[in-house]
């Protein structure tokens, strides 16, 4: 028996170590699987028309963040001040580079710290700005369904999140070789 818990847990001391490597890069390749262009393309229906489109959000932007906001005042985007504009181009900056600098593994645990912010805010806004209180919509933790958008994908997608703010990035990132160039010019 001792022999056998002995091989239990040398395997599972090998597979422990590995994954201190691979999971990382594997919660980074998760995060770009499933939301990388997912946020992208939110983004994308944000910006403007032409190159000025970058400064000049669509009223799809407004319409996404400040969907009740926007409807009172009859679809008029000129009737929003500063602070609505700065808040859609700072959603909409954040959809394209938190995901670039999770994928590439640069500031990942402050990245990942700015996507689960935005998970939340993007979750309360479907629910109070959007509406989203139908059951298979809103879902709930612990019932027999998996499949609610808000309650499980979002939770999941918070997992991977966390997981990268506690472990950072792995071995192969921009983090990693900023670090080992910072510790070479120490040494």
């Amino acid at each position: 028996m001792t022999a056998l818990i002995s091989l239990h847990n040398a395997a599972f001391n090998l597979i422990e170590r590995a994954g201190n490597w691979l999971m990382p890069l594997f919660a980074r390749f998760t995060f770009a699987a499933v939301l990388l262009l997912y946020y992208w393309n939110s983004g994308l229906t944000k910006l403007g028309d032409g190159i000025f489109g970058l400064f000049s959000p669509s009223i799809g932007a407004y319409s996404q963040i400040f969907p009740k906001q926007l409807e009172a005042a009859g679809y008029d985007v000129s009737q929003f001040g500063v602070f609505h504009w700065l808040v859609v181009m700072a959603g909409t900056y954040a959809e394209f580079l938190l995901p670039l600098l999770i994928v590439i593994g640069l500031a990942t645990r402050l990245a990942a710290l700015g996507m689960i912010g935005f998970v939340v805010v993007q979750s309360l806004t479907d629910v109070y700005g959007h509406g989203a209180t139908d059951t298979k919509t809103l879902g709930a933790w612990f019932d027999r369904f998996s499949d609610s958008v808000i309650m499980d994908q979002r939770l999941l997608w918070v997992f991977v999140l966390v997981f990268l703010v506690v472990k950072g990035a792995g071995a192969l990132s921009v983090d990693a070789l900023l670090r080992h160039r910072h510790a070479a010019t120490q040494a």
